[in-house]
């Protein structure tokens, strides 16, 4: 009776792990991508915790008020914590997620601090300062990148960490740069000091108002995003499996980053997404030099 309890609880959890690839693969190609150079075995939980923070990032679009938007993000910290109604199962990525924690031994309160990071996404008011911002994406991107390198395989020295750390905020920076289109949370997270610089009036930035001060502004973030994912890429190939692994969903970040040196550049549009075959040659010349 055990046995097949535990083979009809496995094949459950295979079905969610399948479901987390499945939604990776639909909404965030990169990522997708980015956890194909992972070890197969080890390729699930970066499924899971993947579709974790792209769940999260989507949020914003699924409410119509920030309250709406904090009450999800207190189920997932609730169901995470152990401290909400036994119904993780029904969820698929929250069951692949709490396997994921339970197996890789996760922290998590380090989940915590992702979710009260993420509050801001619902929210307009603009970061108050680059250390804001900075410390902002640290907890947003680049966290969720050390927990793919603790599932891929133990990493712990400073140099990994500091380099793991480079990548997401480089990533994170990128993602707001980005968002500026229409993302979630783009157009509330330009710092106030980065603004006041550059002679911005902040109220230009909900209007779309483009202007050259504006872009001065924003070439002196991508300046930022770009020294940060350098400084990455130079620690790469000195670093283990397990961290350079991890650094892969920021490889894409250079080809973001160049798209918006374009003369055909526009703040406030989308950006043109790059070719199939040059993202896919971009994460393979990564995971081969590291990043």
């Amino acid at each position: 009776m055990r046995a097949t309890a535990d083979s009809a609880r496995a094949a459950e959890l295979a079905t969610h792990y399948g479901l987390c690839e499945t939604m990776l693969r639909e909404r965030d190609r990169d990522l997708w991508l980015a956890a194909l150079f992972v070890p197969a075995a080890r390729r699930r939980y970066l499924h899971a915790l993947h579709a974790f923070t792209v769940e999260i990032g989507d949020a914003r679009l699924k409410v119509t008020q920030p309250v709406l938007g904090e009450m999800r993000l207190r189920w997932w910290a609730d169901t995470l914590s152990g401290h909400g109604e036994d119904g993780s199962s029904a969820h698929p990525v929250a069951d692949a997620l709490l396997d994921t924690i339970t197996k890789n031994e996760l922290d998590p309160r380090d989940f915590e601090t992702f979710l009260d990071s993420r509050v801001a996404d619902f929210y307009d008011d603009p970061m108050e300062s680059m250390e804001a911002l900075l410390a902002y994406c640290s907890k947003a991107h680049a966290l969720p990148l050390h927990w793919c390198a603790k599932c891929v395989g133990p990493s712990a020295s400073v140099e990994a960490d500091t380099a793991i750390e480079n990548a997401g905020i480089a990533l994170g920076l990128t993602q707001i740069l980005r968002g500026l289109a229409g993302h979630p949370g783009g157009k509330g997270f330009l710092p106030l000091d980065l603004l006041a610089r550059h002679e911005v009036p902040p109220q230009d930035i909900p209007a779309a108002v483009d202007s050259p001060r504006l872009r001065a502004a924003l070439a002196e973030l991508r300046a930022l995003a770009r020294a940060r994912f350098q400084a990455a890429q130079r620690s790469a190939p000195s670093l283990d499996e397990a961290a350079r692994v991890a650094l892969l969903p920021a490889a894409m970040t250079p080809l973001y980053l160049e798209r918006m040196e374009k003369r055909d550049y526009h703040p406030f549009q989308p950006l043109r997404e790059p070719q199939p075959w040059l993202r896919q040659w971009r994460l393979w010349r990564a995971a081969r030099a590291g990043l």
